[in-house]
């Protein structure tokens, strides 16, 4: 199995989930920027749609999106995912909120057209992170333990950091005891990241 990934991209979040899940897999850098992985392959033959993530299977099937991937990590290993008859349920509403609110909003302020957008991106994640603060039912998303909705939104407060997002104290609390975890730690050497 393969994880197609870019450092620091959303991908991270993926990578974050299947290292806590144990998961043996191999990693494929990929420079989105020119569109080639590190072996030299168009990436466009990996996945037209041309963005990571992209784990590949060993049978050469595919999935791509944050969502399904993540999804597909906690079926894997249950543990990773909220517990009682509606947790799957919670889990998908939780990586959705993250994935259309949250991950959105940084396409806008990575690649604003105007101050403007720029300004509204940086308003709309913050009353987000505002939001899922009050969510927050522990440690975590869903309680005590990480699941992989707390790998994307990580993911997401490493990006808020990288662009000066203010994040309120419950979420700085969260990284810092995501940036602590093992799984977190291995994604971040793995990637080059510091």
């Amino acid at each position: 199995m393969k994880l197609y990934y870019a450092p620091g991209a959303c991908s991270l979040a993926d990578h974050i989930a299947m290292h806590e899940a144990g998961l043996n897999f191999d990693r494929v850098k990929v420079d989105l920027k020119n569109k080639l992985t590190e072996g030299g392959e168009p990436f466009s033959e990996i996945n037209p749609k041309g963005y990571v993530p992209v784990v590949e299977f060993d049978d050469g099937g595919r999935l791509t999106e944050n969502i399904a991937i993540l999804w597909w990590v906690a079926q894997k290993a249950p543990s990773l995912g909220p517990f009682g008859e509606d947790g799957g349920m919670r889990l998908l509403e939780m990586l959705a909120f993250i994935s259309t609110e949250i991950h959105k909003q940084f396409g806008r302020l990575f690649r604003p057209t105007s101050d403007a957008e720029a300004t509204a991106a940086r308003d709309k994640i913050g009353q987000r992170f505002a939001l899922i603060a009050k969510m927050l039912r522990g440690d975590y998303l869903f309680g005590d333990k990480v699941s992989v909705a707390d790998a994307y939104l990580f993911t997401m407060l490493t990006w808020a950091r990288k662009m000066g997002v203010d994040m309120p104290a419950e979420l700085q609390a969260f990284y810092t005891r995501m940036r602590e975890r093992p799984a977190v730690k291995l994604a971040f050497e793995h990637e080059g990241l510091e």
